[in-house]
């Protein structure tokens, strides 16, 4: 009997830990595609060179975003995550999100898709992630995946696996303090899933910060943790069951709470259990690179005034 084979999609686990406030949107962010000013001051002092209109943040071919577009965005990450607050870096990583979704759908507008029938009956708040969702999936083509990548993705997996799977909870806040204060109260005995759902700020928050079960070399070695940031890996991997790290864990610009929920040993699945399951993640990654490749297209072809 062949146990389940790991999930080799750790972006749950990835995007909790490099996670800080994000706006909260359908679309990825494709922030390298857009040239950022250096500063604040730079970025006033071009829009009043490029004489932006009054009470507009950026003009995109034309069609102005309102600068209280940005404010609500502000608004609606702070809003949902009560650790986030109102900084440049949030303002310039949510100014460039609007963008890109203003340039993308334009393109869908062109299409018409704004006239799909499951655009026209949607609700005024979810009509434009539809258009440009629907348009994406119809101008993003990828090869299917051959059975020889599928094989050496099975191998190369393998490879990197450990001996034992490990089975993590996160609380992910944005200070370093609050992280140590949240570690006080777990070792004080309060539950790590009711702290979580109180401080975390990612969407594990929901079921007590659970995430999925992952594994790697030990000892922890830098470039040996099949994906999971080495931090994290070293201290998932000095945990007892039920332990909680005594210190947070740096991501980005967030901090994590670091806890052992379970550990098993590791074992894997035969190819033909787990083949298809390899070319939906391999067929979602190609997807995922044409999409990036077609936005920074039209954004860098697009003009924008900011």
């Amino acid at each position: 009997m062949f146990p389940k084979f790991p999930k080799l999609h750790l972006s749950p686990l990835l995007r909790a830990l490099g996670a800080c406030a994000m706006f909260a949107t359908s679309l990825p962010t494709f922030a390298q595609a857009l040239p950022a000013p250096a500063s604040a001051a730079s970025a006033t002092a071009a829009g009043a060179a490029s004489g932006l209109p009054a009470g507009a943040m950026a003009v995109v071919n034309g069609v102005q975003i309102p600068q209280a577009a940005l404010d609500t965005a502000v608004q609606t990450v702070i809003s949902h995550n009560q650790d986030a607050t109102d900084t440049p870096e949030l303002r310039k990583a949510l100014k460039q999100q609007l963008i890109v979704r203003e340039v993308m759908r334009q393109q869908a507008v062109k299409a018409h898709y704004d006239q799909r029938p499951e655009v026209v009956q949607a609700n005024d708040a979810s009509k434009t992630d539809i258009e440009i969702r629907s348009w994406m999936q119809d101008n993003v083509h990828v090869p299917a995946p051959t059975e020889r990548e599928i094989r050496a993705r099975y191998d190369s997996t393998n490879v990197e696996l450990g001996k034992f799977e490990f089975k993590p909870q996160v609380i992910v806040v944005a200070d370093q303090k609050l992280a140590q204060d949240v570690i006080a109260k777990a070792k004080a005995g309060q539950p790590f899933d009711a702290l979580a759902r109180d401080y975390s700020m990612v969407p594990s928050k929901a079921n007590g910060g659970e995430m999925p079960w992952v594994s790697f070399k030990t000892p922890v070695k830098d470039g040996q943790t099949h994906g999971v940031p080495t931090d994290f890996a070293r201290a998932l991997a000095q945990l007892k069951v039920g332990g909680v790290a005594p210190q947070p864990v740096r991501s980005n610009q967030a901090w994590v709470v670091v806890k052992l929920q379970d550990k098993r040993a590791m074992k894997v699945q035969p190819f033909n259990e787990v083949k298809d399951e390899i070319r939906r993640e391999l067929t979602a990654e190609a997807m995922d690179a044409g999409a990036e490749k077609l936005v920074k297209s039209l954004v860098q072809s697009a003009t924008i005034v900011q």
